[in-house]
């Protein structure tokens, strides 16, 4: 079984920085794919940015050029780096991990407000 742990989650203000951060633990391949979506309330999950062990990341549109999506495998986790974040950003962000079948994080809450 996969576990995915997500922290860095929190209030912050328009234009601030957040960092996320997904630890996974458990029995999977090397090889996979990592990711993270969020969902805003009365909104469905949508996927924010992923990577793949030997991939290049892909984003939203929404996101380009302020959020980073990075991998360190040795440590078995993968981040998210928010900048110039924005109210319309608010949302529960969820960790996942594609190996075979989809595993998920438990959520983290994301509030950017003034």
């Amino acid at each position: 079984q996969v576990q995915l742990v997500e922290s860095g989650g929190g209030l912050v203000q328009p234009g601030g920085s957040l960092r996320l951060s997904c630890a996974a633990s458990g029995n999977y391949g090397s090889i996979n794919l990592m990711g993270w979506y969020r969902q805003a309330p009365g909104k469905q999950r949508e996927l924010v940015a992923s990577m793949h062990t030997f991939g290049s990341p892909q984003y939203a549109e929404s996101v380009k050029g302020r959020f980073t999506i990075f991998r360190d495998d040795g440590k078995n986790s993968v981040y998210l780096q928010m900048n110039s974040l924005k109210p319309e950003d608010t949302a529960v962000y969820y960790c996942n991990l594609v190996w075979g079948i989809t595993y998920w994080g438990q959520g983290t809450q994301v509030t950017v407000s003034s």
